[in-house]
C-alpha cells in the first residue's frame, strides 16, 4: 500500500514538472500562471483567466490552470492566486490585489450567482487600489462559464461600499462595473460604454489589458473599437495596438450569435492574419457583444472564425 502511494506521488510530481516545463519551453502568445494545484487528475486541467495588477495599476488578463470540474475549488484557486503573499508564482511584473492574510471563509453558489465571504483583512487594501480589488475579483470569478454575478461579504456582512471608499456597491455585481475604467465623456448625451483590449509587453511577453471607456459617441460599438485601436493616440504609454492605422471595417453583419467583420487588406501583414490581431479584436468583440462567434473576413473572403468558448 505504502509503495503504491509512493509511486503515485512520484507520478504526480513527475507529471507536474513535465507540464510546467512544457508551459515555459513552448512559445506562447500569453504566459500561463503557475498555480498551487494538486495534480491528481492531469486530464481535468483547463485554462481560465484571472486579472492581476501591473506596475501601472492596470488589471491584466493572465491565464491560469484550473481543475474545471469543481466550481468551488476553481473559485478557491482563483482567490488564492489573487491574494498577496499566498505563495503564488506570478509571471513577470504582475501582482495580486487582495490584501495579505485575507482568508476566503466561505463560498455559496446559487444558480449563476456566487457569494464570497472574506475575512476582515480584505478591507486593508490601499485606497488607490480599491476599485481594482473589486474589479479583479468580479472579472476573474466570472471568467468561469457558470458564474455571472458576485456578492461580497466580510465576516458574513454584505460589503456596502468599495473598501476605503464611499463608492456604493449594488448587488449582485457583474461585469457592468467595468474594468480599468477610463472616463472621457463631456455630457450625458450619446454616452456609451465600450470595453477595448490593448496589448502590453512585459519582458518581451504579450499580455492583454481591458479598458472600459465611457465616451460620447453614437456609432456602433464595433466601429468605436476599430477607430480606437487604429488611432495613433493611446492614453497609457505602456499600452499599444498592433492594428495598422489604415485598417478599415468595410462591412459588418450581426445575426443571432454571429458577428461577421469584413476588413480591407490592411488587416493583414505579409498576406497573413496575425494571431495577436485575432486576440485583440476577439477579446474586444466578446466583451461588448453577447455572441458566440466572430468571423474575420478580408474583401469578402473568410479567413478565421473564433468561438468564444475556445478563446481564453
Amino acid at each position: 500500500m505504502l509503495r503504491r502511494k509512493a509511486l503515485r506521488k512520484i507520478f504526480i510530481t513527475t507529471m507536474s514538472l513535465f507540464i510546467i516545463m512544457t508551459i515555459y519551453l513552448i512559445p506562447q502568445t500569453e504566459k500561463t500562471l503557475e498555480t498551487n494545484l494538486e495534480l491528481e487528475y492531469i486530464t481535468n486541467l483547463a485554462n481560465s483567466s484571472i486579472y492581476l495588477l501591473d506596475e501601472n495599476n492596470l488589471l491584466v488578463k493572465t491565464k491560469i490552470l484550473l481543475d474545471n470540474e469543481d466550481t468551488t475549488k476553481d473559485i478557491k484557486d482563483i482567490i488564492t492566486n489573487l491574494t498577496i503573499g499566498s505563495g503564488n508564482i506570478f509571471p513577470d511584473n504582475l501582482y495580486g490585489v487582495i490584501p495579505k492574510n485575507t482568508k476566503l471563509n466561505d463560498i455559496f453558489i446559487e444558480e449563476d450567482v456566487v457569494t464570497l465571504d472574506f475575512s476582515k483583512e480584505l478591507l486593508n487594501v490601499d485606497t488607490n487600489k480599491s476599485n481594482a480589488l473589486i474589479e479583479s475579483i468580479v472579472y476573474s470569478v466570472t471568467e468561469l462559464d457558470n458564474i455571472n454575478k458576485v456578492i461580497i461579504t466580510v465576516e458574513n456582512k454584505e460589503l456596502q461600499t468599495y473598501p476605503n471608499s464611499d463608492k456604493t456597491i449594488t448587488y449582485p455585481i457583474d461585469r457592468s462595473i467595468g474594468i480599468n475604467n477610463k472616463y472621457t465623456y463631456s455630457s450625458l448625451n450619446n454616452l456609451v460604454k465600450v470595453v477595448i483590449y490593448y496589448q502590453e509587453l512585459i519582458n518581451n511577453d504579450t499580455y492583454y489589458v481591458p479598458v472600459t471607456k465611457y465616451l460620447n459617441d453614437d456609432k456602433e460599438k464595433i466601429d468605436i473599437i476599430i477607430e480606437e485601436l487604429t488611432t495613433s493616440y493611446i492614453y497609457e504609454d505602456n499600452l499599444s495596438s498592433i492594428l495598422n492605422e489604415n485598417v478599415k471595417l468595410t462591412d459588418k453583419e450581426l445575426t443571432d450569435d454571429l458577428l461577421i467583420l469584413d476588413f480591407n487588406d490592411a488587416l493583414l501583414e505579409n498576406g497573413e492574419l496575425k494571431e495577436e490581431v485575432v486576440y485583440l479584436l476577439s477579446y474586444s468583440v466578446f466583451a461588448n457583444y453577447d455572441i458566440n462567434t466572430v468571423s474575420f473576413r478580408v474583401n469578402g473572403k473568410e479567413l478565421k472564425n473564433v468561438i468564444k468558448s475556445d478563446l481564453i
